[in-house]
């Protein structure tokens, strides 16, 4: 074969050699951009796998900073309400202390009025003040909209658990469960002091408003669960850091009953009782609500 025919068959000889070897490159290229998309595919992924995790935890941390900010604008509203203010410093006149260890064997009295300075620890042992949150999860709102005014209940299911009861010398409307509570109570203090029995009154129990001083928290009294207690017709002074004499007895009662007392209010309001949270989730589970 001539030189000159060698030619045509060794030029086509490198075209396909160097397509092969551009295929290949190619290729390489190819499978180098596709590996290094795969990869940049994956960081995104997981890059958005972290922000919405990110975004889940702050949704829920901003979630429960809601829920403290409306404890917390419940507490404060019940402190502008109770403000603490000094106890009066006992004089033969205005009473005794009556320390925790010895208020089993407190000095004979007969007058059930007489003002006593406030041992507070002795009392609401085990036993918790019921929340606004507490009692809706509980028993439900008692109505649409509130005043500082009295208004009837108007939730159905909260009415239809309502009844009006003469127990011993007072005559209430209450939750049914709370009126068999405060029935034994009575029977007890019939029992063992009959004085303080013929002398108690009441001055409330049912009345759906807000808390004095707040225009934002339900007073207990709305779910039929508080009670204002008197004793011979007279109201223990509202926060002056003392408390009837009767009413110290009162609250062992009432206490071991499961009810909250609240001469431990920060600012003293001994004639308040009112159903603790522990009773309520008892009664709930139990039924009775």
């Amino acid at each position: 074969m001539q030189p000159g025919n060698l030619v045509g068959p060794i030029v086509v000889a490198i075209g396909v050699i160097i397509a092969a070897i551009a295929f290949a490159v190619v290729s390489t290229l190819l499978d180098t951009a596709d590996a290094g998309a795969d990869l940049r595919m994956t960081r995104l992924e997981n890059a958005l796998a972290e922000e919405g995790a990110e975004r889940a935890r702050l949704e829920a941390e901003v979630s429960r900073l809601r829920t403290d900010l409306a404890r917390l604008r419940e507490d404060l509203s019940l402190v502008a309400n109770r403000a603490p203010v000094a106890a009066p410093q006992a004089t033969p006149s205005a009473g005794f202390d009556l320390p925790d260890e010895d208020f089993e064997n407190p000095p004979e009295t007969e007058a059930l009025t007489e003002a006593m300075l406030l041992a507070k620890t002795r009392f609401n042992k085990g036993v918790t003040q019921p929340r606004n949150r507490t009692m809706m999860e509980i028993l439900g709102p008692p109505r649409d909209n509130y005043s500082t005014d009295c208004q009837p209940v108007t939730n159905p299911r909260l009415k239809a658990l309502m009844e009006t009861r003469q127990i011993g010398p007072i005559r209430v409307t209450m939750l049914r469960p709370a009126l068999d509570s405060l029935e034994r109570i009575m029977d007890r203090l019939k029992e063992t002091d009959p004085d303080i029995y013929a002398k108690v009154g009441t001055a409330g129990a049912i009345c759906a408003r807000f808390i004095r001083g707040s225009t934002t928290s339900v007073s207990n009294h709305s779910w039929g669960t508080a009670i204002d207690l008197k004793l011979e017709n007279q109201l223990d002074p509202f926060a002056d850091g003392g408390t009837q004499f009767g009413l110290l007895i009162l609250a062992e009662y009432f206490n071991d009953e499961g009810w909250f007392w609240g001469a431990t209010y920060n600012r003293e309001d001994s004639m308040h009782f009112e159903v603790g949270e522990e009773t309520l989730r008892a009664w709930a589970a139990d039924g009775k609500l």
